[in-house]
């Protein structure tokens, strides 16, 4: 059975909704960040880089979210388009979700609701970004039902994660202007697969204060107090 550590944030919310979509059984371990449990030795020889997601698959041990999606789908052969074309097209969106939407998306969180004051060229740095890197996902959306086509698949899985936090991250009218955006979300919403893995938060009670320990777990430059 697949070990799947993991806390409500985006990232491993878009690898449980592929377990569930795959129908693979699995135990969810839970690793509270912000009581710092993402560096405890035994974790961390699982991701030397203390982040959740990961998974341990019988021999294999994989983390960052989008390479674990990458794992299963590839092993289940399930939700992957054909073709070397429809491949590399796959692989350009995955990436940019990697590298470009999960970051950005998630600095600006960070820097809106959660760094110090005083961080103004942040603030506008990481929510230019954010919502540049959204456009360009609503205009490709403006013309076909799911990331890759008529078909949904991997990359509808990787986007899922954070569009969740659209409104939080860019603010509740941000939907108004990334409309196609929205109704990508209500689809894959509305499937038993999503259901079932936002029902992982019935599953244990994770720590919801964001007080100094936290922050210091989360964001390792905070100082203590003097």
């Amino acid at each position: 059975m697949i070990r799947f550590y993991y806390n409500l944030s985006p990232n491993p919310m878009k690898v449980a909704l592929c377990l569930e979509e795959l129908g693979l059984p699995y135990q969810p371990v839970p690793v509270d960040v912000r009581r710092g449990e993402q560096f405890a030795p035994a974790y961390t020889a699982i991701n030397p880089n203390a982040k959740v997601p990961a998974i341990e698959d019988g021999s294999v041990t994989v983390f960052d979210s989008n390479a674990i999606l990458l794992h299963l789908c590839e092993a289940a052969d399930r939700f992957l388009p054909e073709g070397e074309q429809a491949r590399g097209e796959m692989l350009s969106w995955l990436m940019f979700v990697a590298t470009g939407i999960g970051p950005f998306s998630g600095q600006c969180v960070h820097f809106r609701h959660f760094a110090p004051a005083g961080q103004d060229y942040a603030v506008e740095r990481y929510t230019f970004e954010a919502r540049r890197h959204w456009g360009i996902v609503d205009a490709h959306l403006a013309e076909r039902p799911y990331m890759l086509g008529p078909d949904y698949g991997i990359v509808d899985m990787a986007l899922w994660g954070w569009a969740r936090m659209v409104p939080f991250m860019l603010g509740e009218g941000a939907f108004a202007e990334l409309r196609h955006v929205k109704r990508h979300l209500d689809a894959v919403n509305a499937r038993p697969a999503a259901q079932r893995a936002e029902a992982l938060k019935q599953r244990h009670t994770f720590k919801a204060e964001m007080d100094l320990e936290a922050r210091r777990f989360m964001f390792r430059a905070v100082k203590p107090e003097a």
